[in-house]
């Protein structure tokens, strides 16, 4: 389960996204995110699928491994898609026992399962076709105008590309760690939910003392390279746009668009016909 998570990953390949420049990609997920939570109904997020198809098939990253970081995911999606599924008041559909299925609640989980499913598949394009210093410099460029007002941009940017770096070798640490403690007859699934509580003990002070050994590593061999960050410090590949970023912009654009006239019109378009 720990290996299928891909969110901090690269997959190195060549292809038209990964030759993007970051900050187009930076930009045209947070818009596609947005986006997610602006189209309301079943042709937005048709279009949004669609779009997204799209994206997978320029980057060249088999689908089959974007899939797999949902499975870690499962979960919390379950979640809340049980929770908005019984809790959400409006016309009853089923009684289950004391609890009832409402038509406004089913459509918000399918909607609630479709955004989240969606956004981490969205997310996940961006860190599988992205590097972290690629992450790193796109994220600085972008804030860089928040330098005037005293903000550190160098080191948020650098902190959160760390963050996700290190979201992969935590994962693997974990399973060698969780396989160790198999080893020496650990029970990590039986008992109830206090139990397995307790179970992940064993498992949590390693992985703690390892990821503090880990940063403690890092801050020592970034301060031996005498590391400073802020304005003065060079790129080895500075970030300049091309025609590619250009044509990306106007290909997200025609997607916002796209997607708010479908979600507009074509309810109307459909009424129309019905009533002819």
């Amino acid at each position: 389960m720990l290996r299928d998570i891909t969110l901090g990953q690269y997959y190195q390949v060549d292809s038209v996204i990964h030759r993007l420049d970051p900050r187009v990609k930076l930009g045209t997920t947070v818009l596609f995110i947005i986006s997610l939570f602006a189209f309301d109904g079943f042709w937005g997020y048709l279009v949004a699928a669609l779009f997204l198809a799209f994206v997978i098939r320029l980057s060249r990253v088999p689908f089959q491994f974007m899939v797999k970081g949902m499975k870690s995911i499962v979960f919390l999606l379950s979640i809340t898609v049980i929770f908005n599924l019984f809790l959400t008041p409006g016309e009853p559909i089923v009684h289950i026992w004391k609890l009832t299925i409402t038509q406004e609640g089913l459509r918000l989980a399918i909607l609630l399962s479709i955004r989240l499913g969606f956004l981490i598949i969205g997310s996940s394009v961006m860190t599988l076709t992205t590097t972290p210093n690629q992450l790193t410099d796109g994220l600085e460029k972008m804030l860089r105008p928040l330098n005037k007002i005293k903000v550190p941009v160098h080191e948020i940017a650098m902190m959160m590309s760390i963050a996700l770096r290190f979201i992969p070798i935590l994962m693997e640490e974990t399973d060698k760690i969780m396989k160790a403690q198999l080893a020496r007859c650990a029970d990590f699934d039986s008992g109830n939910l206090i139990r397995k509580a307790k179970s992940l003990v064993p498992l949590l002070v390693p992985l703690f003392i390892s990821a503090f050994r880990r940063a403690n590593d890092l801050a020592m061999a970034m301060e031996a390279r005498c590391y400073r960050g802020g304005d003065h410090r060079t790129k080895m590949k500075p970030l300049h746009y091309e025609k590619r970023d250009y044509i990306a912009y106007f290909v997200v654009a025609c997607y916002l668009v796209g997607g708010i006239a479908a979600g507009k019109l074509m309810p109307v378009l459909l009424g129309s016909i019905h009533l002819l």
